[in-house]
């Protein structure tokens, strides 16, 4: 049974490659740099009313931080270490802030060694874990298993016969729809899952690499999946509406500017308000900046960035987003979220529920400024494009989870600095 081992199976991988030890040894080395050198070896029974407030903010900043990576980079798409700079930042900023509101005396040396020091660490366990954790797949030579690179992170090896050949992966993987398939590879793979070496079908591994869920043949089970979680819908729409509090007040005078710069180049109202098809398919009327002269006509959709009808204070605000701004009052009154799959316009909507299959089934969540679909394709208007679009909308609805919306959001912040997709 040698020959069917799982990769990483061995006591001492499962052991050097789990999140505990990652975080222990970590915590151990954070408390050695940092509480160490100014309370000494026994800094527990120090009286300094610091070392409670300092070193439990440190270690929980960095577990938060190690454990959101490792949540964030199973994701598709975040195979990067840019992710590590916010991650930890965010996670170091917001105790930090509670600090200092709630005015607790805190040593600023533990928590700047601290922070340094996870920034080390995760970015060691980033490279580490290229090299010993990128995934090995182990493909049958049947249907479109064969078809699959060596892309997103991943290692595939088709097999030429039913047998690992002294190899270890990580999982196996078999078009399950394919017809081809003999009695041996069936008894192959019944082999495989005994031995505790997980055996996946195509379409289940496309979806976790690509981002994007096929639409063709969907199944009574996918549609059970895409029926998101009711607990994080209730959490999502609490930190929709808090942040939505918050951030208003602040952006009020730029949002008067921006009002006030349009109305000077041209006339017309500063807003653009447009019937869109919302949360449980009800129309709402969403609010934008007006970025186009009110008195040129052209298509319902915007064909590309050279469009006349644009203003030239709309294409910055389209570039850089500024026009979704007044969206956070939609927000407010939930009938949008900070992220979800993009309002379609009531008429493109109906067009599309024509030309695509399961387009109504993205209405099971709230509408969003940015969503998964924008910041990995973009803009899309023609159905083929709006196919594509739907696919990354199903995978978004289908692995609804803060750790994905955390994602998007730092994919939305580089698009916005970027300007990628704009139209």
């Amino acid at each position: 049974m040698s020959e069917y081992t799982r990769r990483h199976s061995r006591w001492f991988e499962q052991i050097l490659l789990s999140y505990l030890f990652q975080f222990l040894s970590g915590g151990i080395l954070l408390i050695i740099l940092t509480a160490v050198p100014i309370w000494g070896i026994q800094f527990w029974r120090s009286e300094d009313p610091n070392i409670f407030t300092s070193l439990l903010t440190t270690l929980t900043a960095f577990f938060i931080s190690t454990f959101s990576l490792r949540k964030i980079f199973r994701l598709p798409g975040s195979e990067t270490v840019s992710y590590v700079i916010p991650v930890a930042t965010i996670c170091f900023l917001i105790p930090v802030l509670y600090i200092l509101i709630t005015r607790k005396t805190y040593s600023i040396q533990v928590m700047l060694v601290g922070y340094f020091l996870t920034l080390f660490w995760c970015y060691l366990g980033f490279f580490l874990g290229r090299r010993y954790r990128m995934v090995r797949y182990a493909l049958l030579p049947f249907g479109e298993a064969q078809d699959f690179d060596n892309t997103h992170g991943a290692f595939f090896v088709v097999l030429r016969e039913s047998s690992l050949e002294s190899q270890r992966f990580n999982a196996i993987v078999a078009d399950f729809s394919s017809n081809e398939m003999p009695a041996e590879w069936e008894k192959f793979l019944a082999k495989c899952t005994l031995s505790r070496i997980p055996v996946y079908s195509t379409k289940k591994i496309k979806e976790s690499l690509t981002g994007r869920v096929q639409i063709k043949h969907l199944s009574e089970n996918e549609f059970g999946s895409l029926l998101p979680s009711r607990f994080y819908e209730f959490v999502k729409r609490l930190i929709d509406f808090i942040a939505a509090l918050i951030f208003l007040p602040f952006i009020f005078p730029f949002l008067l500017l921006i009002a006030l710069l349009i109305k000077i180049e041209s006339p017309g109202s500063f807003l653009f308000i447009q019937t869109r098809m919302g949360y449980q398919g009800r129309t709402f009327r969403m609010l934008k900046f007006r970025t186009m002269f009110q008195d040129k006509k052209g298509k319902g959709f915007t064909g590309s960035g050279d469009d006349p009808r644009i203003t030239k204070i709309g294409k910055f605000l389209r570039r850089y987003r500024i026009d979704e701004l007044p969206q956070i009052i939609n927000v407010l009154f939930g009938q949008m979220s900070f992220i979800g799959p993009r309002p379609e316009s009531f008429e493109l909507s109906q067009w599309y529920e024509n030309d695509v299959p399961f387009f109504a089934y993205r209405h099971v969540v709230r509408p969003g400024i940015s969503g998964w679909a924008q910041v990995n394709q973009g803009y899309a208007a023609e159905v083929d494009g709006m196919k594509i679009k739907l696919e990354f909308d199903f995978y978004y609805i289908k692995n609804f989870s803060f750790w994905l919306d955390l994602l998007i959001l730092f994919k939305t912040i580089k698009t916005v600095l970027t300007g990628y997709g704009a139209r």
